[in-house]
């Protein structure tokens, strides 16, 4: 039987469907003239090439000096080797709170429609899901909340705080009564 290309994994940015140019290595040499995602290791050793990009594992221990390194990287993506391992949220969060990467940063691995709006939050804006997940499932699990009551990496502000400024505003424009 010949051998067949792999099946494409569905790729959501920003919450819309999108190609996905970069191939993602696991093991092995990156394709010479593709974009590559690469492990950590190996891309430490190719950083300066522009078409490559570092796959950190949910074990990464995130250190200043890494973080320093990654900071051109032009994206990050985040491995979940099993959708019950959460270590890869606390990797994003870290590296948009933290240290201020502006860069993408992609989940990658085990990823299931019921994390995305999680991942979202926590600063993910690349999601790779698994092969046998649904665009639209996704689409829909993104949007499957109208509002948030915690702060987080993309609403900053609790609801709370956010509802105080709306009463505030409304109050000031409602007409007054003599």
């Amino acid at each position: 039987m010949p051998d067949q290309a792999p099946i494409a994994r569905p790729y959501l940015f920003r919450g819309q469907p999108a190609a996905d140019t970069w191939t993602l290595v696991r093991e092995g040499a990156a394709p010479a003239a593709a974009a590559a995602i690469l492990p950590l290791d190996a891309w430490l050793e190719e950083a300066e090439n522009p078409a490559r990009a570092p796959w950190l594992s949910a074990d990464t221990e995130l250190t200043d000096a890494l973080a320093e390194r990654l900071a051109e990287a032009p994206l990050i993506a985040v491995d979940f080797p099993k959708f019950t391992d959460g270590r890869g949220y606390s990797l994003a969060r870290l590296l948009r709170e933290r240290y201020g990467y502006r860069g993408e940063i992609r989940a990658v691995g085990d990823v299931l429609v019921d994390q995305l709006y999680f991942m979202t939050r926590c600063g993910f804006d690349g999601l790779s899901l698994r092969e046998d997940q649904w665009l639209e499932d996704a689409q829909r699990a993104l949007g499957a909340f109208s509002r948030a009551y915690q702060p987080a990496v993309d609403q900053p502000e609790p609801l709370f705080r956010r509802r105080e400024r709306e009463w505030a505003q409304a109050r000031e424009e409602a007409p007054a009564y003599a």
